[in-house]
């Protein structure tokens, strides 16, 4: 296994499988921090807020000799500029994938890194349309474990595909790291100049 170049502050699986995807070894660090959101906060600024509030938390814990740089990223769904966040038990996962129920609503993705030359952070926003959903596939969804954890309640890599009508934007962004906005922070920093990693 190669050695790590850059410290991941999220728990996340799917994070983590997109950073391999582009062949970035890493190490996964996730830290906690208030998600809360703020009166008026748009759900841009939010999830760019919590990126990079999760990168300087973990920065500020490593040893200041030996530190690599540090990614984090956040990822929200919106409908009419209401956040969704993970569902707080089934009757919230019912709530919130009724109202996404043959609508289009928004995510958004931000991803901060910081290093010992400063910090960067990128924002991704992507539009997602579900079809008409009935109140026993919802309740189906809910049974297989999968929206528990994931914000809007449902997973675009996962169980939940096979509602999704159409996508605008990026699909890893969706997932929760996008991959684009990633590689335009790393590659200068990796000593990749090119577009895609070596």
């Amino acid at each position: 296994m190669s050695p790590p170049l850059i410290l991941l502050a999220s728990a996340s699986p799917r994070r983590s499988e997109l950073l391999r995807q582009i062949g970035v070894a890493h190490e996964v660090r996730p830290v906690d921090v208030d998600e809360s959101a703020r009166p008026g906060e748009a759900p841009s600024a939010y999830v760019l807020r919590l990126a990079e509030a999760k990168a300087a938390a973990l920065w500020s814990r490593l040893d200041t000799g030996a530190r690599l740089p540090v990614l984090a990223a956040d990822t929200t769904v919106t409908l009419e500029g209401e956040i969704f966040g993970k569902p707080a038990d089934a009757a919230d996962a019912r709530a919130m994938l009724g109202r996404l129920s043959g609508r289009t609503h928004e995510v958004h993705t931000a991803v901060a890194l910081r290093h010992a030359g400063g910090a960067a952070a990128r924002v991704s926003s992507s539009s997602v349309s579900l079809r008409e959903l009935t109140s026993a596939e919802i309740d189906g969804y809910w049974r297989t474990g999968e929206p528990a954890d994931k914000a809007g309640g449902y997973a675009v890599q996962g169980r939940a595909a096979v509602f999704i009508r159409h996508i605008a934007g990026s699909y890893s962004g969706i997932m929760g790291l996008p991959l684009y906005e990633t590689w335009e922070l790393l590659a200068p920093l990796l000593g990749h100049t090119g577009s895609t990693p070596a």
